[in-house]
This record gives C-alpha cells, sequence and structure tokens, in this order.
C-alpha cells in the first residue's frame, strides 16, 4: 500500500529545486525588473551568477547579516495573489488549504532514490 507523500517526507533542497520549476511552469510568478542587479544580502558585492539563485551555504555560513525585505516581501506579495498564501487573523502569513495541496502535489512528484 502506498502512502500519499507530503513535504514534510522528502528532500528540503529536492523539493525547492522541484517547487521552483512547478512556479515557472505555471507562468503565474512574474521575475521583477531588478532580478538581474539586485543583491540578496547588503555583504554581497555582486548579485548572484545563478539566476535561480540557488547556492546551498550550509547549515552554518561563516557569517552574518540580515538581508533585504523588499525581495522576500515581493515574493509573498505574488504568493498572496496565487492563493497559496493568505493573511492570518493573529499576524502573520498561513498557507491555503490550495496551497498545501499544490506543496502536497509536487513533493509527490518526486521520486526518492532508494
Amino acid at each position: 500500500m502506498a502512502t500519499a507523500r507530503t513535504v514534510k517526507d522528502v528532500s528540503p533542497h529536492e523539493f525547492v529545486k522541484a517547487y521552483s520549476s512547478h512556479l515557472k511552469r505555471s507562468g503565474k510568478m512574474e521575475l521583477p525588473d531588478w532580478n538581474d542587479i539586485v543583491k540578496t544580502a547588503k555583504f554581497k558585492e555582486l548579485a548572484p551568477y545563478d539566476p535561480d539563485w540557488s547556492k546551498r551555504n550550509g547549515s552554518c555560513p561563516p557569517h552574518f547579516c540580515k538581508s533585504s525585505g523588499a525581495i522576500a516581501r515581493d515574493i509573498f506579495q505574488q504568493l498572496q495573489t496565487m492563493n497559496i498564501i493568505e493573511l492570518d487573523t493573529k499576524g502573520g502569513r498561513r498557507i491555503t488549504p490550495s496551497g498545501r495541496r499544490d506543496l502536497d502535489q509536487v513533493a509527490g512528484r518526486i521520486v526518492v532514490a532508494p
């Protein structure tokens, strides 16, 4: 009997890659005009070379500095218009039931190697 896979059952790194490709295929997520020149943090000198900004820094990077809130805010606003997240009554945001269903569908497509 096969069990349904959820986000918690798959590798986080593999899930992020699969979900980003899912959002690209849907065509609902728009890249901002400034995405090719923006730095991901104030201590960086240049914009990231990878167009997907996928760089694994490990669990304990050697430096800490707060990044810009504009990048995260823009992403959250787009996810809210796509009805993946919604404003919570207690403050902050939460995943909608349709957003959780999309996340679980993407997680179900990821094949875990034995």
